[in-house]
């Protein structure tokens, strides 16, 4: 008599199998970033399409999604309107992004540095001052800075704009933060060599922080860039305007000035696009690894 085989073996899921959820998984995922682009994208787009089009086609009623036809000599235009200095302005923002800047994390990260590895009894004091004084709404130090620029003779000059911004305590305090756990190895190896603080400082700790030196500096310039208050106090004539003051002037109690406006936002936007683009390597490689600490 036949014995009749029965195979066994593990039972098939009912429904969809782990690869296919996780195609889909995939797949809406890459929707969402999509969707998140778009809505990144847009503001850019508006403001360059409005950039190229006469205000006809920026104020008309039916507002189309391209200008009936691209207006390059807005670009002329804007740089040739006699009220406001463009070209001096866009000067004028380089020069304080660029050296106030570079001021800035100068004199932060040897802080910083210095708070973080030279021993000194009050070390922890002088810290917990710089982080007090974060605490410090900006509006209030407005007053007192600006009676000291004016008595200095620095008002509407670049001086006034540069110098008040070189001193950031937070960007000491992110300096004295990161420098903490700095790898000591590579700085004692130095110090065999013979090499002191300073010393260690630009040949050892400073080629090895690249990333986070690029990422401090990219929100320090976009910052500074972007700065629109003490600059408007400060710059009372129209040579020492930056780019945000100078666009502030297309918008009067009469009129607006629209397509001049959205060229200027367009030209200002530029130059922090090339700087992304510039330490974007930097910035990845600072956000992908976590350096070389301990």
């Amino acid at each position: 008599m036949a014995v009749s085989e029965r195979t066994t073996g593990t039972p098939q899921p009912i429904g969809f199998s782990r690869s296919t959820l996780g195609r889909v998984g995939l797949v809406l995922r890459w929707i969402a970033l999509l969707i998140a682009v778009v809505l990144f994208l847009v503001p850019f787009y508006l403001i360059l399409r409005n950039a190229l089009s006469t205000e006809q086609d920026i104020t008309a009623p039916d507002w189309t999604l391209f200008p009936s036809h691209l207006q390059w000599s807005n670009i002329t235009e804007l740089f040739n309107d006699t009220t406001v200095p463009m070209a001096r302005a866009l000067f004028n923002s380089a020069v304080v992004a660029i050296l106030g800047t570079a001021g800035q994390l100068l004199l932060a990260s040897m802080a910083g540095y210095g708070l973080a590895r030279i021993p000194y009894r009050h070390a922890d004091k002088i810290f917990y001052a710089i982080v007090a004084t974060l605490m410090i709404p900006a509006a209030v130090t407005f007053i007192p800075s600006f009676i000291v620029v004016s008595s200095l003779g620095w008002v509407s000059s670049l001086r006034g704009l540069i110098i008040p911004t070189l001193f950031s305590g937070f960007a000491a305090f992110l300096f004295r933060q990161y420098f903490l756990g700095f790898p000591r190895e590579l700085e004692e190896a130095a110090r065999v060599d013979g090499a002191g603080y300073f010393g260690v400082f630009w040949r050892i700790v400073v080629p090895n922080s690249l990333p986070f030196f690029a990422a401090l500096a990219a929100i320090t310039f976009i910052g500074n860039w972007n700065s629109f208050l003490w600059p408007l106090v400060i710059g009372q004539d129209s040579s020492s305007w930056t780019i945000q003051v100078a666009m502030s002037t297309f918008i009067t109690a009469q009129t607006i000035n629209i397509h001049e406006l959205f060229m200027a936002v367009a030209v200002s936007i530029l130059p922090l696009v090339l700087i992304f683009a510039f330490l974007q390597r930097y910035l990845i490689q600072g956000v992908t690894q976590s350096g070389i600490k301990d």
